[in-house]
């Protein structure tokens, strides 16, 4: 190979390349646009263009917002997603806070037994009490019908921690000794230092948090009996996943028989789901360009 001759991944790609690279491309996006417009055109479809598709539509034919009006009216999904978005926002928050602080402590060379503190979190990635000693200290507690349960055992993600430890710990030490020679302490360098230099992997750990929050149903499925304390994830799981009929779904005022139709179950299925799609697809534009940077910048320093 000659001196002035590129590696072979950074030269041009051909015409074939180029071709493979958008049918690849285009069999990716189609793999994931396509059962998105299936829900979403399926939770506006009425009974009777369900039953021609024989389920899922995906050609458009009668549509109404009979799912969309009976859910908004429905007391039970309203209270579920003004939980699942307010454990989400406390959630979300908390978890911030300590993943930051843990990862900075860590990140300190002369931090009081950092290494000790390291090894005990990397060893939780691959051993856990498991699920029964888990919900034994959760109820001890008092936990069991608590809003509480729902943010606390799921605080800290050991995951996140080590990158954004990574990251931290690459921060130039000439920032961080000229803010130290201007007498700022720890506190100060985190705050005006560390974190504005690490806004993307802060960025990008905030989307896993709180994708992780809004997503979690199972800690409702053990620990909140009461259907009215449920998240909104756990009203999917149950009246989508295990197909139970809604509470509060009957009848619309208009129909084709004798006056009254039944609202379709499915539809309202696929409006749920729809619904818990809403604020990840409106969330996740504003973090996507930090996303590539913030992960692969928090791997390599570490």
């Amino acid at each position: 190979m000659t001196a002035d001759r590129r590696p072979a991944w950074e030269e041009p790609a051909g015409p074939v390349g180029k071709a493979a690279k958008g049918v690849t491309l285009f069999v990716v996006v189609a793999v994931v646009i396509v059962p998105l417009y299936s829900i979403v055109l399926t939770s506006f479809s009425t009974q009777a263009a369900i039953n021609r598709a024989g389920g899922m539509v995906t050609v458009p034919g009668e549509l109404t917002v009979e799912a969309y009006r009976q859910i908004f009216t429905n007391q039970l999904i309203t209270h579920s997603l003004l939980v699942s978005l307010a454990i989400t926002a406390v959630g979300t928050l908390l978890s911030m806070v300590v993943s930051v602080l843990c990862a900075y402590g860590l990140s300190r060379p002369g931090t009081f037994a950092h290494r000790t503190i390291l090894m005990f979190l990397v060893v939780t990635m691959f051993f856990s009490g498991g699920l029964i000693p888990s919900f034994l200290i959760v109820t001890a507690l008092g936990g069991y019908g608590r809003y509480w349960t729902m943010v606390l055992p799921a605080a800290v993600s050991v995951f996140n921690i080590l990158v954004l430890r990574g990251f931290f710990a690459g921060t130039a030490t000439e920032l961080l000794d000229a803010a130290r020679i201007d007498g700022a302490g720890e506190w100060r360098i985190l705050w005006s230092v560390v974190m504005p230099t690490s806004r993307a992997v802060l960025a990008v750990i905030t989307l896993f948090y709180a994708v992780g929050y809004w997503n979690s149903f199972f800690n409702a499925l053990l620990y909140l009996p009461d259907n009215g304390q449920w998240p909104l994830q756990m009203v999917l799981y149950t009246y989508t996943l295990q197909g139970s009929q809604m509470p509060g779904t009957g009848t619309t005022g208009t129909g084709q028989y004798a006056g009254h139709q039944v609202i379709a179950q499915l539809s309202l299925q696929m409006a749920v789901v729809t619904l818990t799609l809403i604020p990840i697809l409106v969330a996740y534009p504003f973090v996507q360009r930090h996303f590539t940077k913030g992960m692969l910048l928090g791997a390599i320093k570490g």
